[in-house]
């Protein structure tokens, strides 16, 4: 029989501070350490629990035999010209997640260029068979954990030595399948007592699924709300986003009106624009009448190049044509040339090809199906 492998311990980065008094009370400690072991964990960021100098050495055993304060290792840090930083990150079954730091454009944030925006990873693959995506192309593995959702920054901000001011949740997987890690993480995220970072810094994209967005229209804290559209009509979008037809637009569009009777922030439509697919300035027409529907900005992305797929990014001037309509229709559309084009940088590349090397998954690319036409199937 295979030895079975020890079940890894949880994280401190995924507890809030009355889960540990109650770990704290269950060693016969006062509640006063349980203050400390969250300052050294989320303030002073303790690699280790025998860093926490301030605790007894008998504490500090009697917790190393419960938890870690890390549950993943910094593999690799890929870079581009332009600074974008791509860090892959082995977690403690031996997969692989990604996490994109990404710093401002001065032009975007009126001259500031000392923003740091970071792209967050919910799951590990996907289930969700994105057709323009590298994330599930071995598939769904599993969710990611409330630790190693908030580890992804921990990690991120220790190695560029700069603390995060924006959060996007639009890395590998659909974070809306991974509801309660992904609401309990951002809950850590924004406390105090936390990582520190603004409700309204961070923003969660998904696929379209409808009942989720109702969900996290409840959901207390004012976070913000991107759309992974990619197409404006039923029959373009369930070409490359398989997640249509299950909940298509029109069912997708009701749960967004809901989302703007919960909330003041306004929605993003992202818009990944793929030559011959979706780039037509039909779409645009109907994108910016949609887009107008529910008060939504539009975030233009050019095809990121996966190795392996049949997609193409479109010349420059049809990106623009595609913008200018959406402004002549009255919405307000950026056009994002996107930094990290240079390494691999869409999601799930570099994860992928990690895991292939090291025989965990087989490359999945050769068998792979995709027909550009009628239809997608995988």
């Amino acid at each position: 029989m295979p030895e079975e492998k020890p079940t890894p311990l949880p994280c401190l980065l995924g507890l809030k501070p009355e889960e540990v008094t109650e770990a704290v009370a269950a060693l016969g400690e006062p509640a006063f350490r349980a203050r400390q072991i969250v300052e050294w964990v989320f303030k002073k960021r303790a690699v280790s629990i025998e860093a926490m100098s301030s605790l007894s050495k008998n504490l500090r055993q009697a917790l190393a035999e419960r938890f870690v304060t890390r549950s993943m290792t910094l593999s690799q840090v890929t870079g581009s010209a332009d600074t974008t930083r791509k860090l892959l990150l082995k977690l403690q079954d031996g997969r692989y997640v990604e996490t994109v730091l990404i710093p401002a454009n001065p032009a975007l944030y009126g001259g500031r260029s000392d923003r740091l925006t970071l792209c967050v990873s919910s799951q590990v693959g996907c289930a969700y068979d994105c057709k323009f995506c590298a994330s599930g192309l071995a598939g769904f593995t599993r969710n990611l954990t409330a630790a190693e959702i908030v580890e992804q920054v921990v990690q991120a901000e220790a190695m560029a030595a700069d603390r995060v001011d924006n959060l996007v949740f639009m890395g590998m997987g659909e974070p809306l399948a991974n509801f309660s890690n992904l609401t309990r993480a951002i809950e850590i995220l924004n406390a105090d007592w936390g990582i520190g970072i603004g409700a309204r810094h961070m923003t969660v994209s998904t696929s379209g699924l409808a009942p989720q967005i109702r969900r996290l229209a409840d959901f207390p804290l004012q976070i913000r709300l991107a759309i992974s559209l990619h197409g404006a009509s039923d029959e373009v979008r369930e070409r490359i986003m398989p997640v249509n037809q299950k909940h298509n637009i029109a069912e997708l569009f009701e749960a967004l009106q809901y989302w703007r009777s919960k909330r003041k922030q306004r929605i993003t439509l992202e818009y990944i624009l793929i030559e011959g697919v979706n780039d037509m300035l039909e779409q645009a027409r109907l994108l910016a009448r949609r887009a107008r529907a529910i008060d939504a900005r539009v975030n233009l992305i050019p095809y990121n190049t996966v190795e392996g797929l049949p997609w193409v990014r479109p010349a420059e001037e049809q990106c623009i044509a595609f913008r200018d309509v959406l402004e002549a229709g009255g919405v307000t559309a950026t056009l994002r040339l996107e930094k990290g084009h240079d390494i691999s940088a869409a999601c799930g590349q570099l994860r992928l090809k990690q895991e292939t090397a090291e025989g965990i998954v087989e490359s999945p690319i050769p068998a792979r199906r995709i027909t550009i036409g009628a239809g997608a199937s995988a």
